[in-house]
């Protein structure tokens, strides 16, 4: 007797240990369970942790609740100024209704990645190729309201999408090329004609003002020739004009030379050493006269 009932006792814990294990289930951290029981889905949601189903009539479904990161194919299309171009794209996505996930579509996963990529293929076609270069975030806002609209009925949140690259023909590479050098040689024109005129009207202020004042004029002459012998590779020819010692002969007080034997005045050094010359071959004939 007491032999039966231990063998009932060990078959009772034996089967409890097959039961338990065939209805045990744990469900991580970032999943949830959704439970179909004899094909009927059942309207609680499993959280993390361990759980248990009744084995035979119930069936576990993990879902992953964590963001999901979809490369999205290249896609070859043609844009509305009629540029082929290839573009690829990524999304980033993730399920907030897993027992829609489970119940509305047979692979969510495989149906946004096909999504993206008809999304992808609608945008090229109507965007322009400067749109596709240079105003990507109002091209990707875009493309997120297409791909959130039919995710929603799917239980899936379409967190973000971004273009990753833009592919162009080489003959398009080089037309871009051209275009750019034109664009930069125009601007260089224009900046060269804006510093033209602002020179030209300076050098006209400056001409003016050399205009009332002469020693001016002569002032810069020395400043130029300063400039050049500075370099000290070239042989400079400077003409002296009378002007200079005229204003060289104010500036130190002096005052113009006594008139010669003619009764001309004679002007500058010139006049002064011809004076000087005279005075010595008169004075050289005295000397012979008394020998």
């Amino acid at each position: 007797m007491v032999e039966d009932l231990v063998v009932a006792l060990v078959a009772a814990a034996s089967a409890g240990a097959v039961y338990l294990v065939a209805a045990a289930r744990v469900v991580k951290q970032y999943e949830r369970g959704v439970v179909l029981r004899l094909g009927r889905l059942r309207p609680e949601i499993r959280p993390p942790g361990f759980t248990l189903i009744v084995p035979g009539a119930d069936r576990l479904r993990k879902v992953n609740m964590q963001i999901v990161t979809m490369p999205v194919p290249a896609q070859e299309g043609i844009t509305r100024d009629n540029v082929t171009v290839r573009v690829d794209a990524v999304v980033y996505f993730k399920v907030v209704d897993p027992a829609e996930a489970v119940i509305q579509v047979e692979d969510y996963r495989f149906a946004v990645s096909q999504m993206a990529q008809t999304s992808l293929r609608s945008i090229i076609g109507k965007s322009d190729l400067d749109d596709l270069l240079s105003n990507r975030e109002k091209l990707n806002q875009g493309l997120e309201l297409m791909l959130d609209s039919p995710a929603i009925g799917w239980g899936v949140h379409i967190d973000r999408v971004e273009i990753k690259d833009v592919s162009l023909p080489e003959t398009m590479k080089r037309s871009m090329s051209r275009q750019a050098e034109a664009e930069r040689e125009r601007r260089a024109r224009v900046i060269n004609a804006d510093a033209e005129l602002l020179a030209s009207k300076k050098l006209a202020e400056a001409a003016a003002t050399m205009a009332d004042q002469p020693s001016a004029l002569q002032l810069r002459l020395l400043q130029t020739v300063v400039a050049v012998a500075a370099e000290k590779n070239s042989t400079l020819v400077l003409p002296f004009p009378v002007e200079l010692l005229r204003f060289l002969e104010r500036s130190q007080g002096g005052t113009a030379p006594p008139p010669g034997p003619a009764g001309e005045a004679v002007e500058g050094p010139e006049g002064g050493r011809r004076k000087e010359v005279e005075g010595e071959s008169a004075e050289g004939e005295t000397m012979a006269g008394l020998a």
